[in-house]
C-alpha cells in the first residue's frame, strides 16, 4: 500500500486532542428535506462525529464490541456471512475499511491475518480506536483520518475494501465515491457495504408502531439535512434508491454478486434508533451489496 502525497488527508498524534476536533454541540437544530453538496455534506459529518464519537461509543460500543465485525443493528457477523469471502482467505491482504470509526471491524481482520487500513472522517472516531488499542495492550490498527469520496491512497493499494454503515450514507456523490474504491482496489478485489435499506427512507425513523406507516415517497432523493438557526448543516445523510446504488457500482465498474436483506433474528431484542424486532420482522432494515472490481 502506499499513501499518496496530497497533504489534506493526515496521519496525526491521536493521542494529542484538539480542541477543533469536537465542536459546541448546536442547539435548537431543525431537521428538513434540502440540497446539500459535498462540501457541506462533509464538512457537517466531519464535525458531527467528532461532537457525538464518545455517546456513540458509549452506546453502542458493548454491541460492537472491540474487535467485532458486524454488518447491521441486525446483528449479522462477517465470521457467519463471509462476505469478503473465507476468512481464512484474508491473512496477507490489503483491506481498506471506509467509515471504520473506532475500527472494530478491522481490528477483527488484523486478527485473521489481514493488513487493514481504518479511514474515517472523523478524528475523534480515530482516537477511540487508539483508546481500545491501549486498553487491549494490542499493536494499534493502522487508521486514517481522510473524506472516503477522496482517497489518499496510490491505484491498486487493496485486496478488499468494505464499509459496515460507514462514509456511504453521508456522502453527496456516492457515484463518485465507487470510482474512487475501483481506483484504489486491484482487479478482482471485492466491494463490500453496508446501508440503511432505501425502502427505510419512505418511513419515519421510529422503532415502534409510527414506524410503520410510509410518510414519505422511496422515489425522493432530497437529502435529510439537520441544520442550525443560520442554516449551515449540521448533519446531512443521502438517499439513493436501490437502482441507483446497483448503477452507481456499474458504472464505476463493479460487479454486482449479491444483495443481502437480513432477515430479524429470532431473540434479538436490542433496538437501535429506528431499528427495531417490531420493524425488523416486518420491513428490511439493511440493505449489503457485494460487489467485485472487474
Amino acid at each position: 500500500m502506499t499513501l499518496a502525497t496530497t497533504p489534506d488527508p493526515v496521519l496525526r498524534d491521536l493521542d494529542e486532542p484538539r480542541e477543533s476536533d469536537v465542536p459546541d454541540d448546536p442547539d435548537g437544530d431543525d431537521a428538513v428535506r434540502r440540497p446539500a453538496e459535498a462540501t457541506e455534506s462533509s464538512r457537517a459529518s466531519r464535525h458531527w462525529w467528532d461532537r457525538n464519537a464518545d455517546e456513540y461509543q458509549d452506546e453502542h460500543g458493548a454491541f460492537l464490541g472491540d474487535d467485532r465485525f458486524t454488518w447491521c443493528p441486525e446483528g449479522l457477523d462477517e465470521a457467519d456471512a463471509r462476505l469478503l469471502g473465507d476468512p481464512a482467505g484474508l491473512r496477507g491482504l490489503a483491506v481498506l475499511e471506509l467509515g471504520a470509526g473506532a475500527a472494530q471491524c478491522s481490528r477483527w481482520l488484523a486478527a485473521r491475518g489481514a493488513r487493514p487500513v481504518a479511514l474515517d472522517i472523523s478524528f475523534r472516531q480515530l482516537q477511540h480506536s487508539r483508546r481500545i488499542d491501549l486498553q487491549r495492550d494490542t499493536p494499534p490498527v493502522t487508521v486514517v483520518q481522510a473524506d472516503a469520496a477522496v482517497l489518499p491512497f496510490a491505484d491498486g493499494s487493496f485486496d478488499l475494501a468494505c464499509s459496515a454503515y460507514g462514509a456511504v450514507p453521508f456522502s453527496a456523490d456516492t457515484a463518485a465515491m465507487m470510482r474512487e474504491v475501483h481506483r484504489v482496489l486491484r482487479p478482482g478485489g471485492r466491494w463490500v457495504f453496508s446501508v440503511t435499506h432505501p425502502i427505510r427512507w419512505a418511513f419515519p425513523d421510529e422503532p415502534g408502531v409510527e414506524g410503520l406507516t410510509a410518510t414519505s415517497s422511496y422515489f425522493d432523493r432530497t437529502p435529510y439535512v439537520e441544520q442550525d438557526e443560520q442554516g449551515r448543516a449540521t448533519y446531512v445523510e443521502h438517499h439513493r434508491t436501490l437502482g441507483d446504488r446497483v448503477r452507481e457500482l456499474v458504472g464505476a465498474g463493479f460487479r454486482l454478486l449479491d444483495l443481502v436483506e437480513p432477515e430479524w433474528p429470532d431473540g434479538h431484542d436490542q433496538e437501535w434508533g429506528g431499528w427495531s424486532p417490531l420493524r425488523g420482522r416486518l420491513i428490511p432494515g439493511t440493505a449489503i451489496f457485494v460487489s467485485e472490481r472487474g
